[in-house]
């Protein structure tokens, strides 16, 4: 299975920011548990990252075109507002989406518990931790395995 992960804003200063919210572990430990999960799992995943919110979107709809299989998406603060990313989201059709939060987005502040973009996703996880992204992976094969 080929699967995209698209990490947005500020998500590459993990282990810098916020270590009470996001904690002490930085963005090559996540990238490094998600390349683990790949090989274990034989599934290819490529990790984007960008604080640009065009960019964002352009990578989602380049994975239109890659026949890229499933999509995670952690929009950082772009989940509360970006409703251009939810209409990208919403456009890609052929494969499954997972919103993947670190924290627990329903017991912060107010604007958190908001998100504009999961609606365009088929499953959301929160308060996981950096284990959010693999319970992500899980879903999307376990998804290509009922195929």
């Amino acid at each position: 299975m080929k699967i995209l992960i698209i990490n947005g804003p500020n998500l590459n200063f993990l282990g810098i920011r916020e270590k009470d919210v996001y904690g002490t572990q930085d963005y090559d430990c996540l990238l490094r548990m998600i390349a683990e999960k790949g090989e274990r799992e034989q599934c290819q995943i490529e990790v984007f990252q960008s604080n640009h919110e065009g960019a964002i979107i352009d990578r989602i709809q380049d994975a239109y075109f890659d026949k890229t299989e499933g999509l995670i998406i952690n929009p950082g603060a772009y989940t509360h507002y970006s409703y251009a990313i939810h209409d990208a989201l919403k456009s890609v059709t052929t494969m499954k989406k997972v919103e993947v939060h670190i924290s627990d987005i329903t017991s912060r502040e107010a604007f958190r518990k908001i998100s504009v973009t999961a609606p365009a996703c088929d499953k959301q996880i929160f308060g996981k931790g950096l284990e959010g992204y693999l319970l992500a992976i899980d879903f999307l094969l376990e998804d290509e395995k009922i195929k």
